[in-house]
């Protein structure tokens, strides 16, 4: 069992978190059972926020007491004024949010089931993530890290290429994304964070152990490590060589929408804080799995003092393989 004091915040200022990507207005509606065919469902809940993949980690962010910020785009459209102020209002900086004249602000509808399980629908205005502002090294010299998602890729490859250059920790998201951008943005990542179905895809293989040392063999230069929901976390270990992987903590699931991007955003801030990768790794998973505990999206995400309370009681369940032996 971890101490609670190795996950505390460290003294001195908050660490900084720049997040880029997805901005999204959601619909959320909670169903008894996911459709399977056509007709008319019935939700007994629903919720509207403002959310999306770096969004969503940005408020992880904050609610785990770093200072977050936002880079993403809405239209010039009520529903973005809107989606601005709620993140706004949850404490993310969003004064690099960019408005874009004449596109239409992201939204999508989605439904959850008893069991967790989501199904979702969204829409992105072709424009929205048309322009593309330069980024030096000067402009996110004051962050500790920054975490990009795939859903605006050349700007999440502008900022990590400008995060390595001024010397900071540049994390992707490395999410189910269109062809090659993933093979874009991965060289100029320090860590890559994928989901199973992008890790899955991208090595052409299922068994979660070969996955991890197909990804690490195919980005040497990276952090390489894959989410896998209720089946816990794996990762390549590069000062000992070994793939790890961690159980996840059990929790009876309400809503799985954000779970990941939860567990992006609390990664991203022990890593920028100097948490061993392994408590890293701990970290992260019980901030996802407290969050599957709420509906509501992010709105589920625990604060600083939950996951530490929890972390506590939790036995972790790891296992470890030699890269190379066996099924690595």
């Amino acid at each position: 069992m971890t101490t609670s004091s190795a996950f505390d915040a460290p003294p001195g200022r908050a660490r900084r978190v720049l997040c880029v990507g997805a901005a999204v207005m959601d619909t959320l509606f909670r169903v008894r059972t996911l459709p399977t065919g056509q007709g008319k469902i019935l939700p007994y809940d629903m919720l509207q926020i403002a959310e999306g993949m770096a969004s969503s980690a940005a408020f992880a962010v904050a609610r785990l007491g770093g200072d977050a910020s936002l880079w993403g785009a809405v239209g010039d459209d009520a529903i973005g004024e809107r989606i601005i102020a709620d993140l706004s209002e949850s404490g993310i900086d969003t004064s690099g949010m960019l408005r874009v004249a004449g596109a239409r602000s992201a939204i999508s509808t989605i439904l959850v089931d008893d069991q967790g399980e989501r199904l979702i629908v969204p829409f992105y205005d072709a424009g929205l993530h048309e322009t593309v502002k330069p980024v030096t090294r000067q402009d996110v010299s004051s962050f500790d890290a920054v975490l990009v998602d795939v859903r605006w890729p050349k700007l999440a490859l502008r900022t990590l290429l400008a995060a390595r250059e001024a010397g900071k920790l540049a994390i992707l998201d490395g999410d189910v994304a269109g062809d090659g951008v993933i093979e874009m943005l991965a060289p100029a990542a320090s860590h890559i964070v994928f989901s199973q179905p992008a890790a899955e895809h991208l090595a052409g293989a299922a068994e979660l152990v070969k996955v991890v040392g197909i990804l690490k063999r195919k980005f040497e230069h990276a952090f390489i490590s894959v989410t896998a929901g209720e089946n816990g976390s794996f990762w390549f270990d590069d000062r000992t060589g070994e793939i790890i992987h961690l159980a996840a903590p059990k929790v009876r699931a309400v809503d799985t929408l954000a779970a990941g991007d939860i567990f992006h955003g609390a990664f991203a801030l022990a890593t920028a804080e100097g948490l061993p990768i392994e408590e890293t790794m701990r970290f992260s998973s019980m901030a996802a799995a407290l969050k599957c505990q709420v509906f509501g999206g992010r709105i589920g995400a625990p604060t600083r003092a939950e996951v530490r309370d929890a972390l506590q009681d939790w036995n972790v369940g790891r296992q470890s393989w030699r890269a190379g032996s066996g099924g690595a």
